[in-house]
Parts: structure tokens; sequence; C-alpha cells
């Protein structure tokens, strides 16, 4: 088995699902107490090693430690050169080749801050980037940052924006015997979910990445009793906008979406439940054109939302790249192969200057 899979293979085997992560911390940071090349803090059950030779350049590579719940794939299994296994693939293998280029890459050509952190499947207000950031703001700091999020080996660049909304709507009770007399809020729902079925999302080109918006419907709700016409009704709805607009203007583009639909007068409204805001590309930042040109493949847009978002608005420039399917997260298939894992790792070595002199 090639090192970087054994590697991988055991940090699958330590649990770490979001808020359970001390376990894993506590291996990080044992692997790393003899690194003399490294500065190593504990933040929480978040883990920061950084070179100090006095580089022009920092670049942060930083993965989360944290999984989903798992599907019947707690335990890591290695065959045929694959590893399958809980957060094979989202993102143990990617932070198994961190772990490895921490250990090993003692001589760079720029200063590496490694980010080990816990909590980013969760809510965004509980991340240990958060954390780390409350606590100690200058372990973050960087020219560039990349999250060894699973990428299949491209570079995916930036990422898009999540606003989830709910669009509620009123009505007037009745009883069911008689509901001319009344109106219906779930049927009013009709209307709204026809413009979002029909809803096509744009697919703006930036820096030659074309991202993809999307509008779903992701849960409705309403209803008092089975003999009650209903005057309340909502419906849930998630949408992924590009970097080339804020979270204010894809509102009001969602807005004006459901405006035929909505009737003021019956107090119908969209309200933000949540807001995560989307990244540019950045791929004009000379770190990350150099991990495009390492990688010998064209960059990508990241459609999802990724922790590159905190670095960008933190005006640090960040792009996603990682071994593993990105189709793969989540799912009980997770799997990363030893290729995948040493191409990764190749990539960011040249990267990072150390090319193949990588210590034993």
């Amino acid at each position: 088995m090639s090192d970087l899979l054994s590697l991988a293979a055991r940090l699958v085997d330590v649990p770490s699902v979001s808020r359970n992560e001390r376990a894993i911390a506590d291996m990080i940071e044992w692997e790393l107490r003899h690194s003399a090349h490294l500065e190593l803090t504990r933040v929480g059950d978040n883990v920061v090693a950084r070179t100090l030779a006095g580089h022009r350049q920092r670049l942060v590579l930083a993965g989360h430690l944290d999984t989903v719940p798992p599907a019947g794939n707690e335990r890591a299994s290695v065959e045929g050169g694959v590893l399958s296994g809980l957060g094979s693939t989202d993102m143990k293998g990617g932070v198994a080749v961190l772990l490895d280029l921490a250990r090993r890459a003692r001589e760079t050509a720029l200063d590496v801050t490694y980010v080990f952190y816990s909590r980013e499947e969760v809510a965004r207000s509980e991340s240990g980037l958060l954390e780390i950031e409350r606590r100690r703001p200058e372990l973050l700091w960087g020219d560039a940052a990349v999250l060894a999020e699973p990428t299949a080996g491209h570079v995916e660049a930036g990422c898009q924006g999540v606003l989830r909304v709910s669009v509620r709507l009123g009505g007037r009770r009745a009883h069911v015997a008689r509901p001319w007399v009344g109106l219906n809020a779930i049927h009013r729902l009709g209307a709204v979910l026809s413009r979002v079925a029909g809803h096509e999302g744009r697919r703006p080109v930036i820096d030659g990445c074309e991202y993809r918006e999307s509008l779903q419907a992701v849960a409705v709700s309403g209803g008092a009793a089975a003999n009650v016409v209903p005057d309340e009704a909502s419906v849930s709805l998630s949408h992924r906008f590009a970097p080339d607009r804020d979270g204010d203007s894809a509102l009001s583009s969602l807005e004006e979406l459901l405006a035929p639909a909505m009737d003021a007068a019956l107090g119908d409204r969209v309200v933000v439940e949540d807001l995560a805001p989307a990244a540019p590309p950045g791929l004009d930042a000379p770190l990350l054109a150099a991990l495009v040109g390492a990688t010998g493949r064209p960059a990508k847009a990241k459609l999802g939302w990724t922790d590159v978002a905190f670095f960008a608005g933190r005006g640090i420039p960040a792009a996603n790249f990682g071994p593993g399917d990105p189709l793969l997260a989540h799912t009980p298939e997770e799997r990363v192969s030893a290729g995948e894992l040493e191409q990764a790792r190749s990539v960011l070595a040249s990267l990072l200057g150390a090319g193949d002199r990588l210590d034993v």
C-alpha cells in the first residue's frame, strides 16, 4: 500500500463527524509534533502549522477534519489501490496530502501555513476557521489559499454563493366544506413553484470559467387541520448564484422572479434564512495561476460553496484543489485512489518549490 493511501486510511478510521473532531485533531498534532521546521499551534480542535523561513510569499493550504454522519461506511477499506470509507473523498484524502507535505516538505520556495480545521460541514457560524480568526487571526494570513476539497485533480476556481429563503404566502381560513369563502395558501404555492421550476439559471463565464446558477425548492410546509382551508404556507428555496453577483443583487433578482406570484396585501414575503457570499476565481493571483499551470489542466468553476469564500472575503485569493471525485462527496460510495493522492501531492509539492525534494 502506498504511504499516502495508508495515511488516508488511518485518518478515515478516526471518527470525526462534525463537532467531534478532537481525536483527529490530536492525531494531526501528534503527527507533526517533531517537525522542527514548523511552528505548531492548537486552537480548540483546529491545528495550524507554519513555516517561518522568511520567504517573500506565503501560501495557506487548508483542509477540514470533519465528515458528515456515516452511511454504513464508517471504517476504511483498501482494495486494488483504492481507499473507501467515510470522508475518504471529502476530505480526508486531501487532509492526508496536506499532512504528508507538512511533515516532509522541509525546504520550500515560499512559506506555508497548513490549516487543519473543524466544523466545516455544519452551519458557517460554527466553522473552525472563525474560531481561529477570533483567537489568532494572524495564523490565517497569506498571499493565496488553496482548499484541498475534492476536485478530481482540476483547479476549481472561486465558488458560487448560497442564498436560502423562505417564501411565505398568506390566505384566508375557511371550512373545507365551504372553500369559496376562504383562500387556500397551499394552492397559491403552485404559482411560486411554477416560476421556480421554469427558471433557467444564468451561466456567466468569469476568467474563462463557466458558472451555472440554480434555483430549487427544497421544502414545503403549510396546513392547520384536515378540515381547514389553510391561511399560511411556505416553500424553502435554495439559490446558488455566480460570483459576479453579491447577496443583495441575488436576492433582488429572486424577488423580481417571484413578484408576479405574490401579493403584499395578503402578507406574502420573502425571508432570508441563510446567505453565504460567492468568491471570484482569483486566477490572476500568481500563486493560483501557477497552481493551474502545475496541474496541466484548465481550471473549472466551483459550482458549490466552499471556504474559499472565507479567504476571498478577507482579501486572500483562493481556489479549490484536491484528490477525489466531488460527485462522490457525502455518498456511501466515497473513495479515493492512490494515484489521485499522489497526483495531488506532486502538484502541490511543485507549487511549494519542493518538487521531488520531500524528506523521508
